[in-house]
């Protein structure tokens, strides 16, 4: 709403919305919450090197 006086306002028109469109706006983020490890209710960090050591013998 524009106001001009006291009491009075105006409705504004769409010509007079501000617009952003810069590449920086972000709509929706690249990853959620839900899928971090601890969205999964893991650790962080993981245990990757402790998966490779223990892997069946004729995986090599």
């Amino acid at each position: 709403m524009l106001v001009t006086e006291p009491g009075i306002r105006i409705p504004r028109g769409d010509d007079d919305r501000v617009v952003d469109l810069s590449e920086d706006f972000v709509v929706l983020p690249e990853q959620t919450t839900d899928d971090t490890d601890r969205g999964w209710g893991e650790r962080a960090g993981g245990n990757d090197d402790w998966l490779l050591a223990e892997r069946p013998p004729h995986w090599d």
